[in-house]
């Protein structure tokens, strides 16, 4: 008796097992799938979110700078109303790759850079010169406030070994162009001595020198040019006596 008891006990759990109609397990198995799809969903939803939030923060992170400037973010200029005066600032290349420059101005009428832009290897450096023209301050004050509305700007780009600066390289890559700083103008007292007036007046001896310098014609390779236009020029004359030769042995076969 015990074991047909425990027989009926066991047929009862397969049974029980084998009740559930085949349309529920269906909707199950199709229920589990909904779930699992609507999961990746979520997921997906969380990857695509996760991507913008990174590219946001990236965007609000600040720009790693390219060129280390001195002055960092002024340019200083004599006060002489009336006249136009000259700043300086260094530029010099601070990454590892080959950076193109340019200068931009909110008064491309009165103010203008030597040189405008140019392309700096890594560790290369120069001094700018800036020019502006200075106008008269009105009701005839000595001068005005020390600041002014007029700003430059220095952006940069990364470029390739060996290229040549044209302007048109910051119009092709506008999304790699970064800007390294934004420069104040600020006017310098002529009569009273102070530490950036001098740093000034040497920083513009040092831009004269090097324009100077970049004047001057390349040393010749070529001949060499003894009293008056006497050429010495070893290839010449080997080739006169070449076809000097010539002629002699073309004289000797007729």
């Amino acid at each position: 008796m015990a074991i047909a008891d425990e027989k009926s006990h066991s047929d009862g759990k397969v049974w029980s097992i084998c009740r559930m109609p085949f349309w529920q397990s269906g909707n199950a198995s199709s229920s589990s799938s909904q779930n699992l799809h609507h999961q990746q969903n979520i997921d997906g939803s969380n990857h695509h979110s996760s991507t913008t939030v990174s590219s946001v923060a990236r965007s609000l992170l600040p720009t790693r700078r390219r060129l280390r400037l001195d002055p960092r973010n002024k340019l200083y200029f004599p006060y002489e109303p009336g006249k136009q005066v000259r700043s300086a600032i260094r530029i010099k290349n601070t990454s590892k790759s080959d950076v193109a420059f340019k200068f931009q101005t909110t008064a491309p009428k009165s103010c203008f850079m030597r040189p405008p832009g140019g392309i700096l290897t890594p560790g290369e450096s120069l001094i700018a010169t800036v020019f502006k023209f200075v106008e008269h301050p009105e009701n005839n004050e000595k001068q005005p406030d020390q600041k002014s509305k007029v700003k430059f700007k220095i952006v940069s780009l990364k470029v390739k070994g060996g290229m040549e600066y044209v302007p048109e390289l910051f119009d092709e890559q506008k999304d790699q162009v970064a800007v390294e700083q934004i420069l104040r103008v600020v006017f310098l007292d002529v009569e009273r001595p102070t530490p950036a007036m001098e740093k000034l007046k040497r920083q513009l001896a040092e831009a004269e020198a090097a324009l100077e310098a970049r004047k001057k014609p390349p040393e010749e390779t070529g001949p060499r040019i003894v009293g008056e236009g006497l050429v010495i020029d070893e290839w010449k004359e080997r080739r006169e006596r070449y076809l000097a030769q010539q002629q002699v042995e073309g004289v000797d076969s007729v």
